[in-house]
């Protein structure tokens, strides 16, 4: 019977396959275009793009967390909580399963990939749950994952993308179309880890309570609130609960605190108005509107229109309070704030078209053509579909294929990964040599041998921490290295330590060129 069974099994595949399809077209539509996403932000995600400081601050924390040595590499400062890096620490048995990147920092980068995947799909959620059609929901995640904004920022190890996911899942459950207490209580709770991954989350969550009070029955509103607010305030008061039984919830001589760190951040220079040029913040913007300008004026634009329309209004809301806290005249802006608005930028723009579509297909449309115009109307769902693909194709396709092309093939991260092996192989003696880097190499280095924390120095703590400093009575001559990246050069709080070794040493090797250049500096005593 051999016939038998090349004829039918193959029959069989596509019977079930097609009726996978049916029992479940969400699911039909959401899989794929995860899995894509996943394929172009994985490709090439060590080389690109360069390596951040940020990014080894944080895995050095989440070291310090998996190998005992507390909340973060030096004294834990409040600088930001520490929900964030504890999570990355939780996913570092990621990168041990695949063989890829040079440097620390390079390698575990493959655990933003999991988190983009589920980050996607509930953008898909959110999206059908505010009513969206299928098509809708999937333009939605495909602006979320596939813009070269989002490629770039959404590969780098930012708390930012941690805190996303749990604000989104906060948005899908408040919304929730079964209306249970308990899924409101959820959405507190999740609202609440988003805030302690990083805390300008918080922002948003006027426009997560619009949501929760749309998502919630009018006969049962006041227990959501009461059992949202409940979760969420139980599990945010855990941090200064923490502080307070540390001793370090007010400032004070000789110890870090919480208040003392909130008012660090609150009187931290400004990066500038946005709108001047020159500015910092004008130049973040700019490096955002290089990499997508599509999202960025499209995501804006459509953000406050959608507040026309209700059932948008609460994640129209969320874009508008980011964009308006982004903007405002000399506040902070960090490279990774656009992280946050993303998801919202996806959402309005795709629940703008489809309330667009929505409309155009009405009798009542029609009829207001047809007597304005005296034209017949002709279209239908399939034609605005077929239109709304040539626009998507014919402009925007080839802008981002671009963009999401050099992601996939630059190389940003050579000169570190030269320079971490340089020292690898020429630096002698690992175990009593100090060297002073930027946190982008810190994880490298300490895995190399150096001691973590006083035998691999973070730069700042040279000068900034009285614990380091104690450990240099004879200042720039305790120390045997410098590796001078754009960071330290840079040098925005003046450190005279740091700058008296820089001054006082010799390059032994360089490795790249311009403002990107890694000199290696050994120290003349």
């Amino acid at each position: 019977m051999p016939g038998r069974v090349l004829t039918r099994g193959p029959a069989l595949t596509w019977g079930r396959a097609l009726d996978f399809v049916r029992r479940h077209p969400d699911l039909s539509v959401c899989l794929p275009l995860v899995a894509l996403i996943v394929l172009v932000q994985g490709k090439n995600i060590a080389n690109f793009p360069t390596v951040s400081d940020d990014e080894g601050t944080y895995l050095a924390q989440a070291w310090a967390i998996q190998h005992g040595h507390g909340l973060a590499h030096y004294s834990y400062w409040y600088d930001h909580p520490p929900l964030g890096w504890i999570q990355i620490a939780a996913l570092s048995w990621i990168p041990a399963l695949f063989d890829h990147g040079t440097m620390v920092v390079m390698h575990a980068r493959v655990i933003m990939l999991p988190v983009t995947a589920v980050a996607s799909a509930l953008v898909y959620v959110l999206c059908r749950r505010i009513g969206m059609a299928r098509w809708a929901a999937a333009l939605g995640v495909v602006v979320f994952g596939l813009s070269p904004l989002s490629v770039t920022m959404q590969r780098e190890i930012y708390l930012d993308n941690f805190a996303v996911v749990w604000m989104v899942a906060a948005f899908v459950l408040a919304l929730s179309p079964k209306r249970h207490l308990w899924h409101h209580v959820g959405s507190g709770a999740c609202a609440a880890v988003s805030i302690l991954s990083k805390e300008t989350m918080l922002v948003v969550a006027p426009a997560l309570l619009w949501a929760l009070w749309q998502g919630s029955d009018k006969a049962t509103r006041k227990f959501s609130v009461v059992g949202f607010l409940s979760a969420a305030g139980l599990i945010v008061l855990q941090y200064p609960l923490y502080a307070l039984l540390k001793g370090e919830l007010f400032a004070g001589p000789g110890h870090n605190s919480l208040f003392g760190a909130i008012s660090y951040q609150l009187g931290r220079t400004g990066s500038g108005n946005i709108l001047r040029k020159g500015s910092v913040s004008n130049l973040t913007l700019h490096w955002w509107l290089v990499r997508d300008p599509i999202l960025m004026y499209a995501g804006t634009a459509c953000s406050f229109l959608a507040l026309a329309v209700r059932r948008l209004r609460p994640v129209a809301l969320a874009g508008v309070i980011l964009i308006v806290v982004g903007a405002r005249p000399n506040g902070y802006l960090p490279a990774m704030y656009v992280i946050q608005a993303i998801p919202f930028f996806a959402v309005s723009i795709a629940g703008l078209a489809d309330a667009v579509v929505e409309v155009l297909l009405r009798e009542r449309t029609r009829a207001w053509i047809r007597g304005w115009w005296r034209w017949d109307v002709p279209w239908r769902r399939l034609d605005l579909a077929a239109f709304g693909g040539v626009v998507l194709i014919g402009l925007i396709a080839p802008q981002w294929q671009t963009g999401d092309a050099t992601a996939d093939t630059a190389f940003s991260n050579d000169q570190y990964a030269q320079a971490s092996s340089w020292i690898k192989t020429h630096v002698p003696d690992h175990a009593h040599t100090r060297i002073v880097v930027d946190d982008a190499m810190w994880p490298d280095l300490a895995d190399q041998g150096f001691q973590p924390g006083l035998g691999v120095i973070w730069f700042y703590k040279v000068d900034l921490d009285p614990a380091v400093a104690r450990t240099l009575p004879d200042g720039w001559k305790d120390i045997d290295y410098v590796v001078s990246t754009s960071v330290i050069r840079q040098d925005p709080n003046g450190l005279p330590t740091v700058r008296a070794a820089m001054g006082h040493a010799g390059v032994v090797a360089t490795f790249g060129t311009g403002d990107q250049r890694i000199d290696i500096l050994k120290v003349n005593r």
